[in-house]
């Protein structure tokens, strides 16, 4: 064969490998792109390991929280007792773990929430709020008060009402008045589940939640005594009164039941 020919053959030859080459590149290219493209499946372990207790901080949301761990909202909702629309505060203490089996509906219902733990801690001398015993309340018990509640209460200070609840007005508690660092008293055995300044209207404020559906606000303090997550007994000195959040030297002491204002005066004892 001439020595032309035997060049030309060679050229057409190596330009037909070149786009075999370059064929299975492409192909080879696209088949990977497939596969790189198929949506990855969900892996459980992205959670993570939930802990036994999480303490909320700023910005925190009961569903941003549950779903970080991998947990339904509304299942953290009721282990906690919290209602619907599921408001939590900065330095709330939140079990995410249940600590037994999983109630059935009926004894739900006998039980709605763990009892909470009592501790006995001495009062300082002359910072003793006595205890008085809540009277039974009677079938016309006046409207928001439970009648099964076996709270005993106490003032939680030592000073003039200086504003009564009006809700009309927009005063959710009764107000007290004195001086700064006067004595703030627990209205009633329970667990601390706020004790910061978040909210500014208020102050220092402090929150325990109590059984039966009761939570007490201690607001504007110039001092706070006690954390989150603390147990406190009725009559043991939470706070010192102050004017954070407030125009004067003042106790803005506010009771809820199931979430809703109550006057105070319904429960506190008379003397």
């Amino acid at each position: 064969m001439p020595l032309v020919s035997q060049y030309r053959l060679f050229t057409v030859s190596s330009a037909m490998l070149k786009t075999v080459v370059l064929s299975s590149a492409v192909i080879s290219t696209v088949i990977l792109s497939g596969c790189a493209s198929k949506p990855q499946v969900n892996n459980p372990t992205r959670y993570a390991k939930a802990p036994d207790y999480y303490t909320v901080r700023s910005g925190d949301t009961l569903s941003g929280i549950a779903a970080r761990y991998g947990l339904s909202y509304t299942s953290v909702a009721d282990m906690n007792d919290i209602a619907a629309p599921y408001r939590i505060y900065v330095g709330q203490s939140i079990r995410l773990k249940s600590s037994g089996a999983r109630k059935t509906a009926s004894t739900a219902a006998v039980t709605q929430t763990a009892p909470i733990q009592r501790q006995t801690i001495a009062l300082p001398a002359g910072q003793t709020a006595p205890v008085v015993p809540v009277t039974p309340v009677s079938p016309a018990a006046p409207a928001g008060v439970s009648a099964a509640s076996s709270l005993k209460w106490v003032k939680p200070s030592s000073g003039a009402v200086v504003e009564s609840f009006n809700a009309a007005a927009n005063v959710k508690g009764i107000r007290y008045g004195g001086n700064q660092g006067d004595p703030v008293f627990a209205a009633a055995n329970g667990q601390v589940v706020y004790a910061a300044d978040g909210l500014k209207e208020y102050g220092n404020l402090v929150l325990i939640k109590h059984i039966d559906g009761y939570i007490t606000a201690y607001a504007h303090n110039s001092k706070m005594l006690v954390s989150s997550g603390q147990n406190v007994t009725a009559g043991q000195k939470i706070a010192e009164m102050g004017s954070t959040g407030a125009s004067r030297t003042m106790l803005e002491f506010q009771v809820r039941l199931n979430g809703k204002p109550i006057n105070p005066a319904n429960v506190l004892p008379i003397n």
